[in-house]
């Protein structure tokens, strides 16, 4: 995160990092981790272990596609906190990114 960006302005962001990352990968589906690094503010080490998080959670599906990710998200899946578990991943999308094409999970 530069020193310019908002959330070093402002001190906190109402969305995590996590968020940050999930938004960028649905706005670019095919997105170098660099250029999803640089979306959500961090660097390409933490947008890494990241994206681990949610393909472990269940959030999105990386597959090889050449010598490129291609990353699916899984709109069906539901947020985490006690207080957002009535809401899913394409809530979250509908506010802040494109909606993708539903994945139901595996």
């Amino acid at each position: 995160m530069t020193e310019t960006s908002p959330a070093r302005a402002e001190g906190w962001a109402f969305l995590t990092n996590h968020a940050h990352v999930l938004l960028a990968i649905a706005r670019d589906p095919d997105a170098r981790l660099r250029d999803v690094a640089e979306a959500a503010g961090i660097t390409e080490r933490a947008a890494q272990a990241i994206v681990g998080d949610l393909e472990e959670a269940g959030y999105l599906r990386r597959e090889r596609v050449g010598r490129r990710n291609h990353y699916e998200i899984n709109a069906l899946a539901r947020l985490r906190h006690p207080a957002e578990r009535e809401h899913g991943v394409a809530d979250l999308l509908a506010l802040f990114g494109p909606r993708p094409a539903l994945d139901g999970g595996s």
